[in-house]
């Protein structure tokens, strides 16, 4: 069977540029509506010599980010859409215990009674958690300025409602917490390294299945909780070690009794 353009309801003329719409007629006679992929203004607009869109980086760029906004909402739109019962309670407890790094405080805290080297790990912990935490929302969101998900229009079940924030959206504080303080303890007590990461993965996760953050916003989270810990690491281990010049004061005091004595004597 061939194709046929579907009249206008009412008789009206389509207007110029509007999207056509085709009627084929497949099985037992039944039409099958489908949209074009271009317009008739898509159509005429000739393209340029090299085949490329114009506009420059700038439009390019825009369109990119255009592009991985649409993948972001998608994927937080099927994470919405698939029932998870089991799950929804858990992860709900989850994200709320996640609050102001509730957990990873708790950790630490166990840790400082374990010994010299987990003590030293809950320490770089904590520091980590302190820098990811003013990169996040000093900097990362106040820069951003995201608006959260509308959890009601994707129909976000309630099972799965913790507050939602009044923040920005881009990063997660959670995750960037959660994961800076599971890289730091992770560096410098490599045996607590795979079940924290879990727990930071899961906390990550546990925004998007609440609905109150998108998959990028906990990706770039992910990340600046990483450097974060790099950083915070960085920090301890120059405070750790004294600069030439400390030590060279130290050696001098450490040998100033024994010269003056040892002068006093040969007087």
């Amino acid at each position: 069977m061939g194709t046929r353009e579907v009249p206008a309801r009412g008789g009206a003329e389509r207007a110029p540029g509007a999207s056509r719409y085709l009627a084929e007629e497949g099985h037992c006679g039944e039409k099958h509506m489908t949209d074009p992929t271009t317009t008739d203004e898509d159509a005429l607009r000739p393209l340029p010599e090299d085949g490329k869109p114009s506009g420059g980086p700038g439009r390019l760029l825009g369109a990119v980010m255009g592009d991985l906004r649409a993948v972001d909402g998608a994927l937080y739109a099927a994470v919405a859409a698939t029932p998870t019962p089991t799950l929804d309670r858990t992860l709900r407890h989850l994200s709320h215990a996640a609050d102001h790094s509730k957990i990873s405080f708790a950790i630490a805290a166990a840790l400082a009674l374990g010994g010299k080297r987990p003590r030293r790990a809950a320490f770089a912990g904590v520091g980590a958690i302190a820098v990811a935490s003013a990169s996040a929302n000093l900097l990362g969101k106040r820069l951003v300025r995201r608006a959260r998900p509308d959890r009601e229009a994707a129909r976000v079940t309630v099972d799965r409602h913790v507050p939602m924030p009044t923040s920005a959206s881009f990063p997660s504080g959670h995750t960037a917490s959660a994961v800076a303080f599971a890289t730091a303890v992770g560096v410098v007590l490599p045996p607590a390294a795979v079940p924290l990461g879990a727990l930071a993965s899961a906390v990550g996760y546990s925004r998007i299945h609440t609905g109150v953050h998108y998959p990028g916003d906990v990706a770039a989270g992910a990340v600046l909780g990483i450097a974060s810990a790099a950083a915070a690491l960085a920090a301890a281990a120059a405070a750790a070690t004294p600069s030439a010049r400390t030590q060279a004061l130290l050696t001098a005091a450490r040998s100033w009794p024994r010269i003056s004595i040892g002068a006093a004597l040969r007087r």
